[in-house]
């Protein structure tokens, strides 16, 4: 995978993040903080954990510094998420333009909580922050149809042809 493969990942990923925030935002304040199912319960708890593994996977591959995980409290509305998630684009976008292919394997090491140490690559990282991503943005389209919203259709192959 390449720095340019990388970019065209995130590139996908912010287009369908906006369509799913998009309809995230319509959603009456009861709905969006309702807890439904799933890992996290509600539109919100899941969208900002989304946005806090995003920000702290940028963070350990040496972009913009998030510092504690995000809570869920502190963004009782969509818009407050949206703001908070487009500042975090710009710095991704901004980290990614400058990323080479040989930063790709540039090994970062981390820990989860006060666990054991890991090591992996930054393009491993970024990998696994899209995929996680990908994850959870179809977790929140199941929690808005739950809700009797639909989100659309943010298949990766829908962005790939311009029908977004």
């Amino acid at each position: 995978m390449t720095a340019a493969d990388i970019r065209a990942l995130y590139d996908y990923t912010y287009w369908a993040n906006g369509q799913i925030l998009a309809v995230a935002a319509k959603l009456p304040p009861e709905q969006f903080t309702k807890d439904v199912a799933g890992s996290y319960g509600s539109v919100r708890n899941t969208l900002v954990h989304m946005l806090s593994a995003e920000w702290g996977w940028l963070d350990r591959c040496g972009g913009a510094t998030r510092g504690p995980a995000l809570k869920a409290d502190d963004y009782p509305t969509a818009t407050s998420i949206v703001d908070r998630w487009t500042a975090v684009e710009r710095s991704m976008r901004e980290f990614l333009a400058r990323l080479s292919d040989a930063d790709l394997d540039r090994r970062v090491e981390f820990a989860f909580g006060s666990g054991p140490s890991h090591v992996r690559t930054v393009g491993q990282l970024l990998q696994h922050a899209f995929v996680h991503g990908v994850h959870h943005r179809g977790q929140v389209a199941v929690l808005l149809r739950a809700l009797g919203h639909v989100p659309g259709n943010v298949d990766i192959l829908f962005f790939a042809e311009g029908k977004g």
